[in-house]
């Protein structure tokens, strides 16, 4: 269903899609050869293009697509990939989505310096265009993430966190791009500063969706069946167990607690989490939260003009949280 509910999605700006290929490709040239092989090798392990949709897609319902629009989503996603390019260097990964990462192909020394590379080209770009508002929007998006990522780092070490806590590191980490991505993609076509925040609301409320459904990722479900418990091996406090905690005796918080600290690596430990995380609700709680996000983000696209883009939106918003992976 997913290949085919995407394609529906990006009907309204397929044309769209495809010049901001060249437009991105474009955006990353340069006339060091080392370079130029590991950007190419970056636009051919492009994902889904998610956040290239979301400008278009927000752009398209407020007016029609401009040259600012393609340069927004060439700075959402040039910005975008700097950070993983640094995030895989950061977690000493050398897969990601099935490809090698740069480092593990080019070493960590050359993964931050094209990170480097790749930001700097996204500000010159828009600097080059006088695209200043986007810059700004997607600027505050990054710092965003990496106080998020840095608040998550720093919280994994006591393992003791609220859920409040939990909504500010993912309210940055994740949802700050996709907030950016759609508020950047409306800044392009209106100067209405109103309609930008209300696209930016929307964005955030989507984004804080697919950060929880990656979250149940871990614990499994029926279609992928087999749990990952990638997250409870990096010790990372997701609202599935921040939840279990939370219904849990002093005991036995303090003894799954331990658990994780010292032996999160473990298979029967990760056994142990996720049979506690279940037992105590910690799954169903987590999904009624992502259904609330949902259901916010639909409220605030109900109030925009009707159009092709915004039923594309809308579908787009049901397939972040019914997506498979």
């Amino acid at each position: 269903m997913h290949s085919s509910m995407l394609k529906q999605i990006k009907s309204p700006i397929e044309k769209e899609l495809i010049a901001f290929e060249k437009h991105f490709r474009n955006s990353m040239k340069s006339h060091v050869p080392l370079l130029d092989k590991i950007t190419y090798y970056i636009v051919q392990r492009k994902g889904k293009q998610m956040r290239p949709i979301f400008v278009f897609l927000s752009a398209k319902i407020w007016g029609n697509i401009t040259p600012a629009s393609y340069n927004a989503a060439s700075l959402v996603e040039l910005l975008h990939t700097a950070t993983l390019v640094h995030d895989d260097v950061v977690d000493d990964a050398y897969e990601r989505r099935g490809f090698f990462s740069i480092n593990a192909l080019w070493k960590n020394k050359i993964a931050v310096l094209v990170g480097d590379y790749l930001l700097s080209q996204g500000l010159l770009m828009a600097l080059e265009n006088e695209d200043y508002n986007l810059l700004q929007i997607v600027s505050k998006a990054v710092k965003e993430m990496s106080e998020g990522e840095l608040m998550q780092i720093e919280k994994a070490r006591k393992l003791d966190i609220e859920e409040d806590i939990y909504f500010d590191i993912i309210r940055q980490k994740t949802a700050s791009l996709i907030a950016a991505a759609c508020k950047a993609g409306t800044a392009s076509v209106t100067d209405d500063k109103d309609v930008q925040e209300k696209m930016r609301l929307f964005g955030e409320t989507i984004g804080i969706a697919f950060q929880i459904k990656d979250d149940l990722f871990d614990y499994g479900d029926n279609i992928i069946g087999k749990p990952r418990g990638i997250d409870i091996k990096e010790k990372k406090m997701t609202l599935p167990l921040i939840y279990a905690l939370s219904q849990a005796q002093n005991g036995e918080k303090r003894k799954i607690i331990r658990a994780i600290k010292n032996n999160s690596t473990k298979k029967e430990v990760i056994r142990y989490v996720i049979s506690f995380v279940k037992e105590k609700g910690g799954l169903d709680y987590a999904e009624q939260k992502m259904y609330n996000y949902r259901d916010k983000a639909l409220d605030l696209l109900n109030a925009f003009p009707e159009s092709e883009s915004k039923e594309s939106l809308r579908d787009l918003v049901n397939y972040v949280i019914e997506r498979k992976k």
